[in-house]
């Protein structure tokens, strides 16, 4: 009798697990997709959605478009109410934060296609997976990876009298005198600006500028902050003459020159961004994309620059909330995988790059415009400094940059307080 009841508890068993099982693989779930805005990318995501929920029918995914500004915010305000996104995708220095506080959770490999860590990092360029190690495991997976290089707007530069092919800026100080040339202005207010700087993304644009005269934002040993005096003075009185209180060539105030250039308005020559830029013109303004009257040059240095340097490259990588269940995570990451399976798409119809070395030795990279300018330039630049503290960072350096463009600040000054307010976040840190 004892040996029935105990053949009979084991198939009880069996059968509990087998139904607990099944159950746990087919129990509805939800999946918070936040990302940022970009109306070419969201036509394909929407259909890789579709079909990803089509595959299993037990997943909702909800999705959460906002400018990339905005979604910072929106991610941070949300994890700190411990209602943070499934899914969400950020600038790895606005990313990496989660990673240290423990609010991502690891790759489950299995789920993603991967056997392990080492085979994540081997699928792309060396290094592209480095910012999202942290104690041996791999935190997330790049959407894209961007550096900026300057788009020039052809007619433009004739329109001022100068010839685009032959006088396109080589060094910031070029840039000046362009920008002399071309900017058209209604009394103090500027109509045509020549240039003008990604004010908000100060790390990726602007801390290159600094390392170009030998600064550094922290020290190889990590433990001092704002390198190198002469450096950062030069730079931020750089940026106070360009700006409404020098030579009036450019300020924060203004629009976005990158969100212009596509208009083709005659009121931006040149703008700091990405390849993803060609896209963009192409869905906003395919007369201008197909005309020609555009280009592609190199990331411009100082005159007396030490260190060949260009802007910062940048990820946006997908990661997982660390306080999701075990089987929304496990589902978040072949969501994920499915997302990214589909890199020469992205490539030819958004101009994002996934960077895997397949794609990048691809024919699809290789025949995009000016993909082999980009490609110098990423070898002639770094990943974007990235830190528990690299938001707060960033801030300093806005406030930096604004005091001395807008407050009339010395920019002598402006580097001891930014000095003082960085090495106090890199200690506490």
């Amino acid at each position: 009798m004892k040996k029935v009841l105990s053949v009979m508890l084991v198939l009880l068993l069996a059968v509990s697990f087998t139904f607990a099982n099944g159950s746990k693989e087919n129990q509805q779930i939800t999946i918070e997709f936040w990302t940022h805005e970009d109306a070419a990318r969201q036509a394909l995501e929407d259909r890789y959605i579709a079909e990803f929920m089509e595959m299993h029918p037990n997943v909702k995914i909800n999705v959460t478009r906002q400018a990339s500004t905005k979604l910072i915010e929106l991610v941070q305000t949300a994890f700190a109410a411990g209602q943070g996104p499934t899914v969400f995708n950020l600038s790895i220095n606005d990313e990496y934060p989660y990673i240290v506080a423990g609010r991502v959770a690891p790759m489950d490999y299995e789920a993603a296609g991967y056997k392990d860590a080492e085979e994540v990092k081997a699928a792309y360029l060396d290094g592209m997976i480095d910012p999202v190690t942290y104690d041996g495991e791999v935190y997330g997976l790049p959407l894209e990876l961007t550096n900026w290089c300057i788009f020039i707007n052809k007619k433009v530069f004739r329109d001022a009298g100068l010839d685009p092919e032959v006088d396109y800026p080589k060094t910031w100080e070029d840039m000046v005198e362009l920008s002399q040339k071309i900017v058209i202005r209604d009394g103090d207010i500027l109509i045509r600006r020549g240039f003008d700087f990604r004010y908000p993304y100060y790390l990726e644009a602007m801390v290159p500028m600094v390392e170009q005269l030998g600064g550094q934002l922290i020290s190889d040993d990590g433990t001092e902050a704002i390198v190198g005096e002469d450096a950062w003075v030069t730079w931020l009185t750089f940026m106070q003459q360009w700006g409404p209180n020098g030579l009036n060539l450019g300020s924060p105030t203004y629009t976005n020159a990158r969100s212009l250039f596509n208009k083709d308005n005659n009121d931006i020559a040149m703008a700091n961004t990405g390849l993803y830029q060609e896209s963009r013109i192409r869905t906003e303004n395919p007369d201008f994309y197909n005309s020609g009257e555009w280009m592609v040059v190199p990331f411009p240095v100082f005159e007396n620059a030490v260190k060949d340097v260009a802007a910062c490259y940048y990820g946006h990588y997908y990661m997982v909330n660390a306080d999701a269940d075990e089987a929304t995570q496990k589902m978040a990451w072949k969501f994920i995988a499915y997302m990214l399976s589909h890199g020469e798409e992205y490539l030819e119809n958004v101009d994002l790059i996934q960077p895997t070395k397949a794609l990048m030795e691809s024919d699809t990279f290789k025949n995009k415009p000016y993909s082999d300018v980009f490609r110098k330039d990423f070898e002639r630049g770094h990943i974007v400094y990235y830190g528990a503290a690299s938001t707060e960072i960033q801030s300093q350096l806005r406030t930096a940059v604004e005091s001395v463009m807008l407050q009339k600040v010395d920019p002598k000054a402006a580097y001891l307080e930014l000095k003082k307010n960085v090495q106090e976040i890199i200690d506490e840190g």
